[in-house]
């Protein structure tokens, strides 16, 4: 067994290896670009090497840095992680030359099943069934058109060495293709250094189902499950779970003695997952692509078997034989994983950075690299921490929240819960959205497929597609909550005798346009909220700097996060987020007659809708511009944003300059 293995990664899937690696007694070497001086992973490593500037192609995706480092801390393996160089066979074999062991698939196994082309011709030659498509490298826009007129729209554009949803496009048309070759080409490269792209068929209305492998260097290759991995937005994971709730005993089983047959026809060694599309009403399959890595939604399969993936990739890199066959492969209860991401859903899921100013995840009863604890319970798999700044240089991901019951609806129960109690400020997060998805009709009866977002929330999503189950809740918490803050000012010192501060217990709870007139009485701790007829007791011990609300209304146990922000109370349950004013009669009758503030019209700017790198402007002062016109891009987090005119314009000034950093709203352009 290694005595010290380097971990070519960072945030949550480096912490995580350091977890297993050190329950292994084995030291870690972290690496480390300058923007993560004080990240997480370098923290908790053993040691730890700079390896260059902040942009990942400076420093996490320089080989040469890597293998120095190796040589410099005596690191005789590495282990990549997923992103970066995980599957780039040429780094692995270089690995090899040096002497150094890589902890995943020998290099010729990522050549041939980590491109996506050369994949498929793999499978066709195994007589695996595969999407039809145009499988060589397309060399320009006018050939990609050609090939997706021939194949019949929709068809996906895709980089040779994508993943995670980077160089992925759909397209329903001519212009949709020149386009989407385009922007994939620019993203493959910038993200993967590879910017080759092939494209086949859009399988519509499909279920995206994969298949965990494990397999070591004596020939043995066992299936550990599947997982359903169908709710994406713009072709990346948001939920997954394992198992299926689409799959039968004997689709599974074909699954996965097929992803097994292909993974021995490379002689695959290490973990590994075989990604399949299928068909929502005849359960149909065909391979998509395997993954020559660890996966980020591998801790669902973890909960399920009880295994531990990392720690079964190290010992395979050592020579170790897998321990246990297929049939002793455990399938129990039911796990759920949710991305928290740094994003703002509200605003049409643009990137977020900042400072993390609270990081209170909920309270955690498993973890990465120890036993599951008998009746499941919550995971967070992360490697930020409050105080921590969310760079815009690399992937969103805060968190992982992964929750395991003993069957899906206790998942979903217990997801819910959780989501209910992961608060985070200073950056926006997309925890709200992945709460109303937990209540989403469908995705409670298990019947979608990977359109379900698209078709649910078609203009985004927005407040009012998360209402909430019992509006008096929110009610009888705010009001709670203003009397105890009308309580407190009552302790002021100094207050003259006979004109002491009066709370009073009559008040008007106002969200959006709807008036809850409410009594409030009782004591702190333990309030009696009348409201409509009806009297809701609140019990809880919160505080004013709690950043939760926990107790009971009516004896029912719940959990709420709460702000306050300037004279309303921001609260936030179940994925529904409003913004309460609770004011005395008079002041609410006033209220009502206040005009609303018309927001400035910024209908002649091109606005900067996030942070991030201003790569390209494609118009000229003066230029008359059409309405949908390229007219700007921006990177961020790893993905190209293409801005486009709403509206035919005249440019009359730029107002930023190219490989500027943009802040929110910043002004790119000036119209006439």
């Amino acid at each position: 067994m290694f005595k010290k293995i380097l971990i070519a990664n960072r945030g949550e899937i480096a912490c995580r290896v350091i977890k297993t690696a050190r329950k292994m007694d084995i030291k870690t070497v972290a690496v480390y670009s300058e923007a993560d001086s004080e990240a997480m992973h370098v923290e908790l490593a053993d040691e730890a090497v700079c390896i260059g500037p902040a942009p990942s192609k400076d420093s996490y995706l320089v080989a040469d840095k890597i293998i120095a480092a190796c040589k410099q801390t005596g690191a005789e393996a590495v282990h990549p992680g997923y992103g970066f160089l995980s599957e780039n066979q040429a780094f692995s074999k270089r690995l090899e030359e040096e002497g150094i062991v890589f902890i995943g698939p020998k290099h010729y196994s990522v050549a041939a099943m980590g491109d996506k082309i050369a994949s498929k011709k793999l499978a066709l030659e195994a007589r695996v069934n595969v999407i039809p498509g145009y499988n060589d490298a397309i060399e320009t826009p006018e050939q990609a058109e050609q090939i997706a007129r021939g194949i019949g729209y929709p068809v996906m554009v895709k980089a040779s060495a994508g993943g995670g949803g980077k160089g992925l496009r759909v397209a329903y048309n001519d212009k949709e293709a020149y386009e989407g070759f385009l922007a994939c080409k620019t993203e493959a490269k910038n993200a993967f250094g590879d910017d080759r792209i092939f494209i086949e068929k859009y399988i519509e209305e499909p279920r995206h189902i994969e298949i965990q492998l494990i397999g070591d260097a004596h020939g043995n290759v066992i299936y550990l499950w599947e997982r359903e991995c169908s709710l994406q937005r713009r072709h990346q994971k948001v939920i997954e779970e394992a198992p299926s709730p689409f799959l039968d005993e004997k689709t599974r089983k074909a699954m996965g003695e097929q992803a097994v047959a292909l993974a021995k026809a490379v002689k695959y060694q290490s973990a590994g997952t075989v990604e399949f599309v299928v068909g929502g009403k005849d359960k149909s399959f065909y391979f998509l692509e395997m993954n020559t890595r660890l996966q980020v939604e591998h801790p669902v399969t973890e909960c399920i078997t009880g295994l531990d993936l990392v720690e079964l990739m190290i010992r395979v890199a050592a020579d170790e034989k897998l321990p246990f066959t297929q049939s002793e492969v455990k399938r129990e209860g039911w796990a759920m994983e949710c991305r928290i991401n740094a994003e703002d859903p509200f605003r049409n899921f643009l990137p977020s950075t900042g400072r993390l100013v609270k990081y209170q995840p909920p309270a955690t009863n498993m973890e990465a690299a120890l036993p599951m604890p008998h009746g499941g319970g919550v995971r967070v798999d992360t490697g930020v921490y409050e105080g921590g700044e969310i760079s815009m240089f690399y992937d969103s991901m805060i968190a992982k929240l992964i929750v395991h019951g003993k069957d899906r609806n206790e998942a979903i129960a217990r997801m819910r819960e959780a989501l209910n109690e992961f608060a985070i400020r200073g950056v926006s997060s997309n925890i709200a959205f992945q709460a109303a998805l937990m209540k989403n009709p469908r995705f409670i009866s298990g019947n979608f497929n990977t359109g379900l977002i698209g078709e649910e929330y078609p203009k985004g999503f927005n407040a009012a597609d998360a209402v909430h189950d019992d509006p008096s809740l929110l009610v009888a918490v705010a009001a709670a909550m203003h009397r105890q803050y009308h309580e407190r000012n009552g302790l002021i010192d100094g207050q003259l005798p006979g004109h002491e501060y009066q709370s009073g217990e009559h008040f008007v709870v106002i969200i959006g346009e709807e008036h809850h007139p409410v009594s409030v009485t009782g004591e702190p701790g333990r309030w009696q909220v009348r409201n409509s007829g009806a009297t809701q007791e609140v019990v809880s011990n919160w505080q004013f700097s709690d950043l939760l609300y926990k107790g009971t209304v009516n004896n029912q146990p719940f959990c709420m996060q709460v702000e306050r922000i300037g004279l309303k109370y921001r609260l936030f349950h179940w994925g529904t987020q409003v913004d309460a004013l609770v004011l005395n009669a008079h002041a609410a009758k006033m209220q009502k007659l206040m005009p609303h503030k018309a927001a400035a019209d910024t209908s002649k700017f091109l606005l900067s809708p996030m942070p991030g790198l201003l790569t390209e402007i494609a118009v000229k002062v003066g230029q008359e511009v059409k309405a949908g016109e390229i007219l700007a891009k921006i990177e961020a987090m790893k993905m190209e944003n293409v801005l486009k005119a709403e509206r035919d314009c005249v440019v009359d000034k730029l107002m930023a300059t190219l490989g500027e950093s943009l802040s929110v709203d910043q002004v790119i352009i000036a119209f006439k």
